[in-house]
């Protein structure tokens, strides 16, 4: 009947947390047990269901992989806490109410743990309640509450680092921005859950205390009641109500030693891909070698006359157990050989093509000291970021980045690397795995020890410092990296610079392919008449020569189609395509900005200049008057730097694509545009003419166009 009554009791929560209305009536019912006299049977309900409580609580805490999964436990420990406290004032009225009446007074589930547990023995139950209080107040909660604390205090600390870790990771491409959200929010939540786990630990040791005083409330209480309200003897007064009382207080103190064993389990438990008993399973039973040892001491405990006959039966026990396990791992690791040594089996065939391998498009080769980062099964991560790099060139340039084949290469330097285009090496550098770089950004507060170097992405000043010293450069003002990131780092710095080098007619004609699903009349006017896939190819190559995306397909594409009919040159095309894409090309150099300040040439000089262009010699210039305005055009552009405004050269159309390959080498910061290229709606600055008499002063002379 009593587990009918229960069933109901779980049935009706069930259906008030569907409607909300859980918590409310879980607190109500912990009001009406302190305020309201209860009968004997609903004690025994609300006892049980308590022990049940307790009991899938402590489960919870034990089958959870993390934490995290049960992020509501320092809640549920406070109702849980309150509604046991409840229940010991609920049975403290019935107890010394009528206590007088028998052991049965309270209820059976009272009565049993005061008769069959503790075998009717007040005395035996008194010791019995106080070696459970000792063992839940002073070891578990104690330890349970000096270990929240600490966590909470070091989740807090960590927190800053956490969310760098993360920004570097979301900056090198390893992860997307929905991914640094939930890892955000979830390092929001560990801090969270450890500093409510901190005070939730206080209500534990509180109850702990709290058991002991209304035990001896009780007592005490039960014995002035029995004898001089209801006439009783001594003995039979301490008879009644100190079972009762024991009774009670172990019903009461059980609940509580799983809920402090619950709050230590999950405090320390470390996240993990296994639940408790796997890694228990795994971690202390997984070393055949310990068993052995085991085994051999219980032995010889077991061989001393008078020891009794269990110390051998565990010991052989144990010995099976180290052999079994024994058995498995040398399995395990034969199979593991014989897998590393198939591939190797030599096999005599004949020369074919296939002997002959292709260049990679994209190689990094890395010294033996670096193999850890590129090997997952060492914890390496060099992999997921080159992965993370590739997707965020290929969202923003607009076509599939190849994939980078790594492999090592014993002529390098131990911890030296080399990345190479079509089996070209076109960077190299040396990392160390075992340090991180802290590099310079130029507002540095001090200086840290370590090698001293460069950062091979963009040769800023660096320093190889160990892992300890991370959180003291950073507060210096050092940008700190590790080994992988100066890498993956350097690695999408050179796909970037050479784009225009990765892509092919493979890449173009998968570009179109993708067009042609949503534009098929477009591709069927483009290609491959009037224009050959060569010839397109051409014009994505200038067009990411200079940085600009290709992402906008349908633009490029509509652009071309209109052109082809005048001219198959792929820099007039060119051009052509680059004035369609002019507001992406001036948002991708000046963002928002209304106000756009250029740099423009001399009339004289640019009249001059175009005449040399037009007479098919190029850009045949003077050695001197070309140095000249070379050192013209770097000084007007490092006033732009230092203004932190973009160095942007605006001249004619047919002087644009000659000057861009001129002066791009020698000035990288600039930017050269055609007249073609600004967008009617911005408003211009000119901020210097390059030229002048001889073409070689540069006076700065600011104005303002619409």
């Amino acid at each position: 009947m009593a587990s009918q009554a229960e069933a109901g009791v779980l049935g009706n929560t069930r259906r008030l947390a569907a409607m909300g209305l859980g918590v409310p009536a879980v607190l109500l019912a912990i009001l009406a047990m302190i305020t309201l006299p209860l009968p004997p049977f609903a004690l025994d309900v609300l006892f049980t269901f308590n022990i049940a409580l307790s009991m899938i609580i402590v489960l919870m805490t034990v089958y959870a992989r993390r934490p995290l999964d049960f992020s509501i436990f320092p809640t549920v420990l406070l109702v849980a806490t309150l509604l046991r406290l409840a229940l010991n004032v609920a049975s403290t009225r019935v107890v010394l109410l009528n206590g007088y009446t028998g052991t049965e007074a309270a209820g059976h589930v009272i009565q049993a743990f005061g008769d069959f547990v503790i075998g009717g023995d007040y005395a035996v139950g008194l010791v019995v309640f106080i070696i459970l209080v000792i063992i839940n107040f002073i070891v578990v909660t104690k330890g349970a509450g000096r270990v929240s604390e600490v966590s909470a205090r070091f989740t807090l600390d960590a927190m800053p680092g956490k969310q760098m870790a993360i920004d570097a990771d979301l900056n090198a491409g390893i992860i997307t921005q929905e991914e640094a959200r939930l890892r955000r929010e979830e390092v929001t939540q560990e801090a969270d859950f450890y500093g409510a786990m901190d005070g939730a630990s206080k209500f534990v040791r509180g109850d702990a205390v709290a058991g002991i005083i209304i035990l001896f409330v009780n007592i005490i209480g039960g014995l002035v009641i029995g004898i001089t309200q209801h006439g009783m003897s001594f003995q039979e007064a301490t008879h009644n109500y100190v079972l009762l009382t024991i009774g009670d207080g172990l019903v009461a103190q059980i609940p509580s030693l799983l809920l402090a064993t619950a709050t230590a389990i999950i405090v320390t438990r470390v996240s993990s891909s296994q639940d408790m008993g796997q890694q228990i399973v795994q971690q202390l039973f997984g070393s055949a070698r310990a068993l052995f040892i085991t085994s051999a001491i219980l032995g010889v405990l077991g061989l001393i006359p008078g020891m009794p006959s269990v110390f051998l039966g565990l010991a052989a026990l144990l010995a099976g157990a180290g052999y079994w396990i024994f058995r498995r791992q040398k399995l395990t690791a034969e199979a593991e050989a014989e897998a590393r040594a198939a591939p190797n089996e030599p096999q005599q065939r004949e020369l074919s093509w296939e002997d002959v391998e292709p260049v990679d498009i994209v190689g990094l080769e890395v010294g033996y000291r670096l193999i850890p980062l590129v090997d997952k099964h060492q914890g390496g991560e060099l992999m997921t970021r080159i992965k993370g790099v590739r997707r965020k060139l290929s969202q923003e340039l607009g076509f599939l980045i190849p994939p980078v084949h790594i492999r090592d290469n014993l002529d390098l330097a131990p911890n030296a690397y080399r990345i190479s285009l079509n089996g070209v090496p076109v960077g190299e550098a040396e990392v160390y795995p075992d340090r991180e770089l802290a590099i310079n950004p130029g507002t540095v507060f001090g200086t840290v020890e370590g090698v001293a170097t460069h950062d091979p992405s963009f040769g800023l000043e660096a320093v190889w410092i160990e892992p300890a010293e991370r959180e003291q450069a950073q507060t210096l003002g050092y940008t700190v990296v590790d080994a992988a990131t100066v890498i993956a780092t350097h690695l999408s710095q050179i796909l970037q610079t050479h784009a225009h080098e990765l892509i092919g007619h493979e890449e173009v004609q998968h570009l179109l392919d993708m067009l042609a699903k949503k534009a098929p009349k477009l591709i069927e006017n483009l290609t491959p008449k009037p224009l050959p896939l060569g010839v397109i190819l051409k014009v994505l190559q200038n067009l990411l020569t200079e940085g600009i995306p290709i992402r906008d397909m349908r633009t490029i594409a509509e652009s071309l189609a209109a052109q082809a009919g005048r001219s198959q040159d792929p820099d007039v095309l060119t051009a052509g395509v680059r004035s369609a894409l002019s507001r992406a090309i001036i948002r991708h150099i000046y963002g928002n900005a209304e106000e756009l300040p250029l740099i423009t040439l001399d009339p004289a000089l640019e009249q001059m200049l175009q005449k040399t262009v037009q007479g098919g010699n190029g850009l045949a210039l003077e050695p001197g008057l070309a140095q000249r305005l070379v050192q013209a055009i770097s000084e007007a552009a490092q006033r732009q730097e230092v203004a932190g405004e973009p160095a942007v050269l605006v001249v004619s159309p047919d002087l644009r694509p000659w000057l861009s390959r001129w002066l791009r080498p020698q000035i990288p910061a600039l930017h050269v545009l055609a007249f073609t290229e600004i967008p009617d709606d911005k408003r211009l600055r000119i901020i210097a003419t390059v030229g002048g008499e001889g073409g070689t002063t540069t006076p700065l002379r600011e104005t303002e166009t619409s």
